[in-house]
């Protein structure tokens, strides 16, 4: 199985196989072949398996052995007191620290269904930067190879002119084509490894993963097929976009939907967890019992007289009294690191309304642009370049005119095409930042002033 298996693909005509992937297509793989996702639920499981053993007393202790036997004979039944006994034993936690401790694992493996949907929106987020990175210079090469052939013709027009000795085409003017026309080839093996760089960070994402069979996913081959993005733009639209507007925008109320963010919402399960971590380190101030129990077998007298047999029973226990320099210490330590977690999500929500807000300022610019090169630039510039054009043709231009004019036009145009594409990695980086954890709410409060 491989990634040809998803998309469209056509062979070329070096024979090799070329498959195009459209963005929902790429998406879509990534986050169904990603071994992280797997590796994760197997954490989980073993989290949960934990929290059940636990929650059990530790195994009894048997022990047998010979008590008191003469060493001038080694006669069992020669002394009173040598015995045959067999004992158990067997220790109890303190307080409930097996039950806090079951349940601070079963909190703790919450941990992983908020951690998968976050590693989802962050896959889905890295792969849309990728393919539109690949997009973007994938589209370059072909607005660069549209306009090579125009300067061909430009350069050959401008040859044609010189040695005719009919117009004013200079020798400066035929060296001035065809260093532009190097110059574009230089352009394009720069986007060329921008495409290729693109799609190589793509393709990590992209490898097959079949969890019915992981030795697979080590056969590096299975994948030789050129994998290129679809050509049109993908639609992406932006999350609570109404709240996200000048007029309605409030801190308040973006941090209310950060805080349901699953690294956010993992951030309240390790503060769960850290207060069973208290709980647990208070337990240690109970003291902690066992019972034992023997049965020691006594042989007959030499005589033929009977022996009783003996049965012991015991209860140990240990006092927890030198506690200033231990238990002390150790809820102490406890409790502030319950508390330095708080601080993990203030900052982590500060860090996130500051993303937001930096990606919205750069989306309403990028707006603005659109706006700009749509109306405008891109118009003008074809203008002037078509008007430059028909005045040389006419020999009422200068040469130079007329490339300077073609450039700005190519640029103008690669200009419009980047615009649109950072606009959608915003709204990309800013539908991650929006994420929505689709897990229950626990216990913890996750209002703004609960912490």
């Amino acid at each position: 199985m491989n990634v040809a298996a998803e998309t469209s693909g056509y062979a070329t005509s070096d024979g090799k196989q070329r498959h195009t992937i459209s963005l929902e297509q790429a998406i879509q793989l990534a986050q169904k072949n990603d071994p992280w996702l797997h590796g994760n639920q197997l954490k989980q499981h073993a989290v949960e398996q934990s929290s059940i053993a636990a929650n059990t007393l530790p195994d009894p202790k048997v022990s047998i052995g010979m008590m008191n036997l003469p060493t001038d004979g080694w006669d069992f039944a020669q002394e009173g007191m040598t015995q045959f006994k067999v004992g158990v034993s067997q220790m109890f936690a303190r307080g409930d620290s097996l039950a806090i401790k079951s349940k601070q694992l079963k909190l703790s493996a919450t941990q992983f269904p908020l951690q998968r949907q976050d590693r989802k929106a962050k896959l889905q987020s890295n792969v849309t930067q990728l393919w539109l990175d690949a997009y973007l210079a994938q589209r370059t090469i072909a607005l660069i190879k549209q306009d090579r052939v125009l300067f061909e013709q430009i350069a050959e027009v401008a040859k044609a002119s010189y040695s005719s000795v009919v117009g004013k085409t200079r020798q400066q003017d035929v060296v001035r084509a065809q260093l532009e026309l190097i110059q574009l080839e230089d352009r394009l093996t720069v986007e060329q490894q921008k495409l290729e760089t693109a799609l190589a960070q793509l393709n990590e994402w992209l490898h097959i993963y079949d969890t019915s069979n992981p030795e697979l996913a080590y056969n590096f081959d299975n994948q030789s097929s050129i994998l290129t993005v679809s050509g049109e733009l993908p639609r992406l639209e932006l999350a609570y976009a109404q709240l996200l507007k000048p007029a309605n925008y409030s801190r308040n109320e973006l941090a209310k939907l950060l805080i349901n963010h699953p690294v956010n919402r993992a951030i309240d399960v390790k503060q769960q967890v850290s207060k069973q971590t208290i709980a647990l380190n208070k337990q240690q101030y109970q003291p902690q019992w066992g019972v034992n129990a023997s049965y020691g077998y006594r042989d007959d007298m030499p005589s033929g007289m009977s022996r009783a047999d003996l049965f012991s029973v015991g209860v140990t226990f240990d006092l927890p009294l030198f506690t200033e320099n231990k238990q002390d210490k150790q809820v102490a330590a406890a409790i502030a690191q319950s508390e330095a977690v708080k601080t993990d999500k203030l900052l982590m929500i500060k860090q996130m309304i500051s993303a937001v807000e930096k990606e919205l300022k750069q989306l309403n610019r990028l707006s603005d642009r659109q706006a700009l090169y749509a109306t405008q630039l891109l118009k003008q510039t074809h203008y002037q370049a078509e008007a430059a054009l028909t005045a040389y043709t006419n020999d009422d231009g200068d040469f130079a005119e007329v490339v300077r004019a073609r450039i700005a036009e190519l640029n103008a145009r690669i200009v419009a095409l980047k615009i649109d594409v950072d606009a959608l990695k915003s709204v990309s980086r800013i539908n991650y930042l929006l994420t929505q954890s689709t897990q229950p709410a626990t216990a913890q409060s996750h209002s703004l002033g609960a912490n």
